[in-house]
């Protein structure tokens, strides 16, 4: 599982940093989460694949996470597109994007499919034999959706070593790898457990935009590997998270540590700071595997 941030700072754009976007790459998917202004610019700067990209999450319809969608739709268009591309988001986007094509007069040549969100309960958005992707609701002053990207179990895996020691023919390999139990030489039975190795583990990301401390969220995240919590403000602000629907960083760590996650990752910071390092120290004090975010960062989990 590999994190790209491309913008992970709040409000405006500036020459040295960019608003929200990100690419997870996980079980052969490239998931865009979020399309600030300047997207585009970051996925070419980072060497990120434009035709890889056939799923985008918009988490809100604040310009900062999604006005970078339309130039890049008209991009691909420009480069000859083929491949369809599903577009994940609060309801409303569908009308905001294709005012754009119609304005301009540049209707996509390629499927463009818009999945329109409503739902304030946690609703499943994608799903394959490999990952699923559902919604997290989060509480902002407009209709906000988070993420949470699950790998599912892989099969197990046939333990040559082990089929060789039990005296297994190397015929009943693809059987065994399917879930069958061997057969020795002697003809005894070898249970399927003893010849195949546990597959790792499954590895799990939560997607939390912009939000305001919500403890609602902890059954829908407890346990996952990596969590990417707003921390719009340090404490000496909080009293800007009520009005504004923000998070701290303490607040980012509080979540992480009641869910008990594995690493917290924090982001969307207000560019009033000094330093990003602050919101690293402050979260610490609560949860200790903090990272934090930051335009061209890579994460592999």
């Amino acid at each position: 599982m590999r994190l790209t941030i491309l913008g992970c700072y709040a409000a405006t754009p500036r020459t040295f940093t960019n608003p929200t976007s990100q690419v997870l790459e996980i079980q052969n998917h490239l998931f865009l989460i979020d399309c600030g202004e300047g997207t585009q610019v970051q996925l070419r700067k980072y060497r990120v694949k434009f035709s890889r990209i056939k799923h985008i999450f918009i988490s809100h319809l604040h310009g900062d996470h999604f006005f970078g969608l339309p130039g890049m739709i008209s991009t691909f268009r420009l480069l000859g597109r083929e491949t369809e591309l599903h577009v994940y988001g609060p309801k409303g986007i569908k009308e905001a994007i294709t005012l754009f094509l119609k304005l301009g007069d540049s209707w996509t040549n390629f499927p463009l499919i818009f999945h329109e969100i409503e739902s304030k309960e946690t609703a499943l958005l994608f799903e394959d034999d490999k990952v699923s992707v559902h919604t997290i609701p989060l509480d902002h002053r407009i209709y906000t959706n988070g993420f949470l990207f699950r790998e599912k179990e892989a099969p197990r895996t046939l333990d040559v070593e082990a089929a060789k020691l039990f005296g297994v023919d190397r015929s009943q390999y693809i059987k065994i790898k399917e879930g069958a139990d061997g057969i020795s030489k002697n003809g005894n039975i070898v249970p399927n457990v003893k010849l195949t190795l546990d597959p790792p583990k499954p590895k799990s990301y939560a997607y939390c935009s912009d939000t305001a401390y919500k403890e609602s969220i902890l059954p829908l995240i407890t346990n996952v590997d990596v969590l990417y919590h707003e921390s719009t403000f340090l404490e000496t602000e909080a009293h800007l998270c009520e009005k504004t629907k923000h998070s701290t960083a303490k607040q980012a760590a509080q979540i992480a540590q009641q869910a008990q996650v594995g690493c917290l990752v924090l982001g969307h910071y207000s560019t009033r700071y000094k330093s990003i390092e602050l919101f690293k120290e402050e979260a610490q004090e609560v949860f200790s595997e903090v990272e934090l975010a930051d335009d061209g960062k890579v994460f592999e989990f």
